[in-house]
């Protein structure tokens, strides 16, 4: 540019040209914060809108579809149950001599009543040679097709054994009644002769309560409904599009950590007042997971009608208000750190520069603020020393507001913002309306797990019992071949610890496994399944099943604790405790953890085990306390078995505030706005302190130090920013002040 050139446009191309080659510094946090303060205002507005409640909550669609998930997995345990039972049973018949075919029928029908017919069957001329209970078609025993009726089970009827050692793969048929049947073959190995074991099993719902509300189905993958409980539903129409949905999404890929299968929910059609809600879930298996029944192509469905809430959540009025707010405050704070931080600094740029270049006809301006004033009068007294003053110390300009506070203040001004939403404002409170339905499928879905542990120890305790028949037929003369048992049983059966033999009077004669924890000198228990104590670090639980004429002789097994907690653990039920008939916990969930025969944490939770007792159907409440509620649940094993004595209950219990209620959702919303908003406040403005405030303020010393004579330390900067640019400037004028220093020093000697 010309000399010519006016001062004022010099001076615009001067700071443009500053402008350009400098990186970072002040300008991205505060451009940063102000374009995220104003994403998080877009956003509270939007999301903080009203929720109406004219149609079902989402919660109880969802709860609907974890009924199902529940239903489906008692489903396909109970029928790879069946299956792995006569195959770990037909396994413990081999040995080098053939085994009656009545002999194995009779032993079958003494530990096992689960199946609706027994037979063994000479495979190569499909001769039946034996049978108890009802007639099973043979036809259909025999061959690796899936029956017409079901077609659509390819991936479970296509000729694959199950790991069944050549025997057909299990599979549905119907009978003539029109009833369906699971038929389950095992492979005698016994002897040199090839045989089949075959049972047939009831497919029945899963365990879970119904009642007058409440429709359970069972389908196949054509949709056809194979088995039902509760009130007729069959016919409607959107009973047809739930059936037809679940079918098509068995085989698709589960979500991780999900439920093994596809699982959804539907809305049903409006009857007056009420809704239906619908569940769905496929009784599928993981990718990776042995599963017998996972490839049947098996879905539950489940629905209830619910009544309609009209009413709505008005939040949308907030949401507007506060983001408002907030548009102001973020303007507000953007002009403050624009004013004291942004621009003093690319200011002080360019004065440090100009003195840097020699031009010092006219004095430094004045700053505003503590740090930029500081380094203005630094630069003021440079100025001077290069034009032959002498070093002066100028002090610490006690005028203005120090940068650090000023980027306190603005992080105070957006946190009074943003922490009554987080932790004050738009709370849901005690007073939330819950659905009746919601404490309902609570009570079911405890009564479904306490049915399903309880299922689980007794077929256990069959299991167990099983054993005891094989070493019974050995006599107690041939201890290796009851080891031999014992380690077969402990590995094909994960959920044990220990499997052992005990004598009459309670002495170990053979084990597999872990260290016994029967008490020691104490006769073993009749058959049943016990609870060995009530203290310690871990819960010690065993089926007891006496040898057929073994003298009192008795097997015992052990379950593992994690077996137990893995029965309790379903997601979607909140906390879930196994506890004893003195209300102390043997077993939790994972993800909460338990210690061993501690109490339940509440009264609350205490009375309504005790009223579980008395109700065969379990009870459920809504719980308030504290400004918040739960819903609890309490559930008693019912049905008999090998756990009659036992006396336990499972427990649940759930904070409303994870259920998805408008109220609890406008909550969790309001919540995510201000944390946005804190987070926003605290990493840009955090960001600022770091690359800004902390290096200007050391700026300032180091501009008082070479003001004041220090003309030895060297000065370079930390980052190639504005505050990097003034360091530069600075050590190019502490080299000239050295420069004139040496000139004036040589002039003396130069005259002699």
């Amino acid at each position: 540019m010309p000399p010519s050139a006016p001062r004022g446009a010099r001076r615009r191309k001067i700071r443009r040209r500053a402008d350009m080659p400098l990186l970072g510094g002040a300008r991205p946090p505060i451009a940063a914060l102000l374009a995220l303060l104003l994403l998080v205002a877009g956003a509270t507005a939007l999301v903080l809108g009203d929720h109406d409640r004219a149609a079902v909550d989402k919660a109880v669609l969802s709860s609907q579809q974890r009924v199902a998930e529940d239903g489906a997995l008692a489903l396909r345990a109970s029928l790879d149950e069946s299956v792995t039972d006569l195959q770990r049973a037909a396994a413990l018949f081999a040995g080098p001599e053939a085994v009656p075919a009545d002999t194995v029928l009779d032993k079958l029908g003494k530990v096992y009543n689960k199946w609706r017919g027994l037979a063994v069957i000479d495979p190569a001329g499909g001769t039946l040679l034996a049978a108890r209970g009802e007639t099973i078609p043979l036809a259909d025993a025999l061959t690796n097709k899936g029956d017409k009726d079901n077609k659509g089970n390819k991936a479970g009827n296509s000729g694959k054994q199950d790991g069944n050692d050549g025997a057909p793969a299990s599979r549905l048929v119907k009978l003539p009644s029109g009833e369906t049947r699971m038929l389950v073959t095992a492979a005698l190995r016994d002897g040199g002769k090839p045989r089949l074991l075959v049972a047939s099993g009831t497919l029945n719902v899963p365990g879970i309560s119904t009642g007058e509300n409440r429709s359970l189905l069972v389908v196949d993958s054509a949709g056809t409904v194979l088995a039902k409980d509760g009130p007729s539903i069959t016919r409607t129409a959107w009973a047809k599009r739930a059936a037809k949905t679940a079918a098509a999404a068995f085989g698709k890929a589960p979500e991780p950590g999900g439920h093994p299968g596809a699982s959804g929910q539907l809305m049903g059609g409006p009857d007056k007042k009420h809704r239906t809600a619908v569940g769905y879930a496929a009784a599928g298996r993981a990718p990776g997971e042995t599963s017998p029944a996972g490839g049947l192509g098996l879905s539950v469905v489940t629905s209830v009608k619910v009544t309609e809430d009209a009413k709505a959540v008005r939040t949308q009025a907030f949401g507007l208000v506060a983001a408002a707010v907030l548009l102001v405050l973020a303007v507000l704070v953007t002009w403050i750190l624009i004013r004291t931080v942004q621009r003093p600094l690319i200011q002080l740029y360019l004065e440090s520069r100009r003195i840097g270049r020699g031009e010092l006809d006219r004095p430094v301006r004045r700053f505003r603020g503590r740090e930029p004033a500081r380094i203005g009068a630094a630069l003021e007294s440079l100025r001077g020393q290069l034009q032959g003053g002498r070093p002066t110390r100028t002090g610490r300009a006690r005028g203005g507001f120090g940068t650090r506070a000023t980027v306190i203040v603005c992080g105070v001004v957006l946190l009074a913002w943003a922490a009554p939403l987080l932790l004050l404002l738009n709370r849901a409170g005690s007073g939330v309306t819950v659905p009746k339905q919601l404490v309902e499928d609570q009570r079911r879905r405890t009564d479904t797990a306490a049915d399903r542990v309880r299922k689980a120890l007794n077929e256990g305790w069959a299991d167990v019992a099983s054993v005891a028949q094989i070493v019974g037929a050995g006599g107690g003369k041939d201890d290796a071949a009851d080891k031999a048992v014992l380690q077969t049983t402990l590995r094909e059966h994960p959920r044990y610890r220990a499997v052992y033999v005990l004598d009459g009077d309670g002495k170990v004669l053979t084990r597999a496994g872990a260290s016994p924890r029967h008490p020691g000198g104490k006769k073993p228990y009749a058959d049943s399944v016990a609870q060995l104590n009530t203290s310690g670090k871990e819960p010690a639980v065993a089926a007891y099943a006496a040898v057929p004429g073994g003298k009192g002789r008795t097997v015992v097994g052990e379950y593992d604790p994690q077996f137990l907690i893995s029965m309790v653990t379903r997601p979607g039920l909140g906390q879930v405790w196994l506890v004893d008939d003195k209300h102390r916990i043997i077993a939790a969930d994972r993800q909460h953890g338990f210690r061993a025969f501690s109490k339940l944490p509440g009264s609350h939770l205490d009375d309504l085990v005790t009223k579980a007792r008395k109700d065969t159907n379990g009870t459920a409440l809504l719980h308030r306390a504290g400004g918040g509620s739960s819903l609890a649940a309490a559930a008693s094993f019912t049905g008999g078995g090998a756990v009659r004595d036992l006396g336990w209950q499972v427990v649940s219990e759930q904070p409303a505030s994870w259920l998805e209620l408008p109220e609890y959702t406008a909550q969790r919303r309001t919540m995510l706005a201000g944390l946005l908003g804190v987070t926003a406040a605290v990493a840009c403005l955090g960001w600022l302190h770091i690359l800004v405030i902390r290096p200007l303020r050391t700026l300032a010393d180091q501009a008082e130090a070479l003001a004041g004579g220090d003309r030895k330390t060297v000065l370079f900067p930390q980052h190639h920013d504005e505050a990097g640019a003034v360091v530069r400037n600075l050590e190019l004028i502490r080299q000239q002040l050295n420069q004139l220093n040496q000139k004036q020093s040589a002039r003396p000697s130069g005259r002699n």
